[in-house]
C-alpha cells in the first residue's frame, strides 16, 4: 500500500511535468535552469530518507511480531540439524528421527530448532516463511503454520560446500490423521528377518555412518537409515528413490551427486544386487 501511494504520488508529478512543460510549436528555447536550490536538495533528500525510515520501522515491527510470537505450549516442536549435504530432523516427544523430507501438521503451528553439524547452512522454504541460518555452535530458531497440505520445497541458502545446490528441502504439509499415522509408522521398527544384503550391510563401514533400528548400525554420520524406503527420494533430493538410483548410489555416489563424502564400496554385482535388496525392506 505505501510502495502503491509513492508510485501514483511520482507517477502523477512525472504526468504533470510531461503535460505542463511541453513543447509548443516551433518552440526551440530551453526553460530557465535552476541551480543550487537549498530547497529542492533538502526536499529531494530528506523526504526519501523519511520514506526509508518509515518502511524500515513498519518492517521491523512486523519481524518482531513473527519472530517473537507465542506458541501454544503443544505446538510440534522438530529440531533440525544441516549436515554436508543433508538434513537430519528429529522429534524429540515422539523419538522420530528422519532426514530430507520433514513432515508437519496443516492448521497447527510447528517449533523448529535449528542446528549445524558442521558449517552455515540457511533453511528456507519460501511459501512457509523467511530464511533462517543455522550457525554452528549457535542455536537459532523459526516456526511455520501452513494453511493448505501439499508439498512445499526449499533450498539451503547458505553455501556450505560442493554439494550445496543439491541440497532439497522438501516439507510435507499432512492433515492431522496423516501426519498422526505417519509417526505412527516412522515409530516402528524395521523389519530383522536375516539376509546376505543385511550380513554385507554390518560388515561395512556403512554401519559408522548410518543407523538401522535393531542392528549394529549406530553411526550419525550420515542420515538414519530405519525407514529408508518411505522417503521419495535420495541423497537429499537428488535422486528419486527408485531401486535403479539406489544402486546407483551405492555402487559410485559422485555419479549422483559429485562431492558427496559417502565413498565407493567397490562391491561385486551380486553384493550390490543384495544390499539393494535388504535397504530395499527398510520402510
Amino acid at each position: 500500500m505505501v510502495t502503491g501511494a509513492i508510485f501514483v504520488v511520482v507517477f502523477s508529478l512525472l504526468a504533470y511535468a510531461v503535460v505542463k512543460f511541453r513543447k509548443r510549436g516551433a518552440e526551440s528555447r530551453e526553460p530557465a535552469q535552476v541551480y543550487g536550490s537549498t530547497q529542492v536538495e533538502i526536499a529531494w533528500t530528506v523526504i526519501p530518507v523519511l520514506i526509508v525510515v518509515i518502511l524500515f520501522l513498519a518492517t521491523a515491527r512486523v519481524i518482531a511480531g513473527i519472530q517473537n510470537a507465542a506458541l501454544p505450549d503443544n505446538a510440534l516442536q522438530v529440531t533440525v540439524i544441516g549436515h554436508q549435504f543433508w538434513w537430519e530432523y528429529r522429534y524429540p516427544k515422539s523419538n522420530v528421527v528422519t532426514a530430507n523430507e520433514l513432515h508437519i501438521p496443516v492448521g497447527e503451528p510447528t517449533l523448529l530448532t535449528l542446528l549445524s553439524a558442521d558449517t552455515d547452512h540457511s533453511f528456507w522454504v519460501p511459501r512457509l516463511g523467511g530464511k533462517t541460518d543455522l550457525i554452528p555452535n549457535h542455536p537459532n530458531s523459526m516456526w511455520m503454520d501452513p494453511r493448505e497440505t501439499g508439498l512445499y520445497l526449499g533450498q539451503c541458502a547458505q553455501y556450505c560446500g560442493t554439494q550445496h545446490a543439491k541440497m532439497l528441502l522438501m516439507v510435507y504439509v499432512q492433515t492431522r490423521q496423516d501426519f498422526d499415522r505417519w509417526i505412527r509408522e516412522q515409530s516402528q521398527p524395521p523389519q530383522r528377518a536375516t539376509s546376505e544384503g543385511r550380513r554385507i550391510f554390518e560388515g561395512l563401514s556403512c554401519v559408522n555412518c548410518h543407523t538401522v533400528a535393531g542392528t549394529a548400525a549406530k553411526g550419525s554420520f550420515g542420515p538414519d537409515l530405519t525407514h529408508f524406503m518411505s522417503r521419495a527420494t535420495l541423497a537429499s533430493g537428488a535422486a528419486p528413490n527408485t531401486p535403479e538410483n539406489l544402486r546407483s548410489w551405492i555402487k559410485d555416489p559422485s555419479v549422483i551427486k559429485p562431492g558427496s563424502k559417502m565413498p565407493a564400496m567397490g562391491l561385486s554385482d551380486p553384493e550390490l544386487d543384495a544390499l539393494t535388496t535388504y535397504l530395499e525392506t527398510l520402510h
